[in-house]
């Protein structure tokens, strides 16, 4: 019986991988993930997915350890360690699911090249729902607008069953050698700004579970209006446990397709909900399709862009101190939990790309450092689509007013409340747009605008104009 080496990468979980499946029936099973900070370049894990990717693999660790095996940990250079690892085991193989940025896709041909002779190396899939060179438009080219791409995937065949985990796998013997997660410092130490995180988040297959029964029982009933409203519990949180693959978006799929089988009144709902995963399958066909999209624009007249880059007012956005209730919310929910409302993601972004006339780029990668969620794909394709440089990109002159925003999908100010605290005893009428407010209003409510609360940044209207005159300039050019 051949040993296989299993390497976890996106996909941290034992149920639903074909590839642990395939090398759990050929034999024993070495399990192996290898934290490659080198490879990724620019799209090693931020900060925030560090702290989720060490209590992940600490959760993935234990369900190993429940079963008999052990977790070999190693850093540096993949094929480096692959290679000693094959040597140490004997292994005859290498079984990894298939993943889609550049430096992964390249890094997937260096192990065939290096190992093929040795150790065959395959790749199965595992991360999405369909494999991005198997969706094509007529033309037999990648689809660009995400409508019909979603209308062609729901026409193809259902997304398969997902597959248990293996029964009784015979886990190889780790080698002497193995990596401590607690040497890798991937949690912040000092300060420890994620010391309440693990009251919001439970990184991990048994997480990522419960977080869907919890989705699928109390938020989906409202999930097409309520996911909209920031205030309101009717998003399902699953992105981090689909980001880090601890639960596969096949199991997503058909339990959320089980629901509406039993509950028909569902059925609209949950087709919205699939939407999103169609989202998350569109931005990996893009990404896949077209790998410059982290540095490049999908529209290539955006490469002329007048952007501004003020590095003061990013700091401010960074912060939530720009003025605008809404905006400041999003950010600060961002920082203090790892995590930013979807509607609110488009709110925020277009006020730092349309309002402050700052690159996407620099938006993207606060983003990446500070989501738990950070997602290569989603994160890169959702930002271009909100500059308006991305494919099937809302038309550049769609500049959300955030001050309409706030009052349309926060009427009540229960958001905008929480994440400010010091505006929170305006009224209703001026807490979005708190400079409009009477001098007596403001002085009720203790707050001092230019002190205990920013003035706004930008004039919205101003911003605007400059915005669409930034625009014309490409187009004419």
């Amino acid at each position: 019986m051949t040993t296989t080496i299993y390497l976890f990468r996106n996909d941290l979980r034992l149920v639903d991988l074909p590839g642990l499946a395939a090398a759990a029936a050929n034999g024993p099973v070495l399990p192996v993930y290898i934290l490659d900070e080198e490879s990724a370049g620019e799209r090693a894990p931020g900060g925030a997915s560090r702290w989720w990717l060490h209590h992940s693999l600490q959760a993935l660790a234990a369900d190993i350890a429940a079963s008999g095996g052990q977790l070999v940990l190693r850093r540096g250079d993949t094929a480096s360690c692959l290679r000693e690892l094959v040597e140490a085991s004997g292994a005859g193989a290498i079984h990894f699911s298939r993943s889609y940025t550049p430096w992964e896709t390249a890094l997937e041909q260096q192990l065939r090249t290096q190992f093929d002779s040795t150790a065959r190396v395959k790749r199965f899939p595992g991360c999405l729902l369909h494999e991005p060179d198997s969706i094509s438009n007529q033309a037999g080219e990648p689809f660009k607008v995400f409508t019909p791409f979603w209308r062609h995937c729901r026409r193809q065949q259902e997304p398969g069953q997902p597959l248990r985990a293996p029964v009784d796998i015979a886990w190889a013997e780790a080698p002497d050698r193995c990596d401590s997660l607690a040497d890798w410092g991937l949690q912040p130490q000092q300060p420890d700004w994620a010391a309440h995180w693990k009251t919001l988040w439970t990184p991990g297959t048994t997480g990522a579970r419960r977080t869907l029964e919890h989705f699928l029982r109390h938020g989906i009933g409202n999930y097409a209006s309520g996911r909209d409203h920031p205030a309101e519990e009717a998003t399902s949180r699953l992105s981090p446990h689909l980001r880090f693959g601890e639960i596969s978006p096949r199991e997503v799929w058909h339990k959320a397709r089980e629901l509406a089988a039993r509950n028909p009144q569902r059925q609209e709902q949950v087709d919205k909900f699939l939407s999103e995963l169609g989202w998350r399958e569109f931005s990996y066909h893009l990404l896949y399709h077209f790998p410059t999209l982290p540095e490049q624009p999908f529209k290539a007249q955006f490469a002329a862009f007048p952007w501004l880059g003020n590095q003061s007012q990013l700091r401010a956005w960074q912060r939530g101190q720009t003025g605008y209730p809404v905006v400041d919310a999003g950010m600060r929910e961002l920082w203090q939990t790892g995590y930013m409302h979807n509607r609110i993601r488009m709110v925020t972004a277009s006020f730092l790309t349309k309002h402050l006339l700052i690159h996407w780029q620099a938006g993207e990668r606060w983003f990446w450092d500070t989501l738990v969620d950070a997602d290569p794909a989603s994160n890169t394709c959702s930002w271009q689509w909100v500059a308006g440089s991305g494919a099937d990109a809302a038309p550049y002159f769609r500049i959300f007013n955030p001050v309409a925003q706030g009052e349309k999908f926060d009427a009540g100010g229960d958001y905008v409340r929480h994440w400010v605290p010091e505006i929170a005893s305006l009224p209703d009428r001026w807490l979005h747009r708190p400079w409009e407010a009477p001098a007596e209003a403001l002085k009720e409510a203790g707050v001092v605008l230019g002190t205990t609360y920013p003035l706004p940044m930008v004039d919205h209207r101003e911003a605007r104009e400059a915005a669409l005159a930034a625009y014309q300039a490409i187009r004419s050019g």
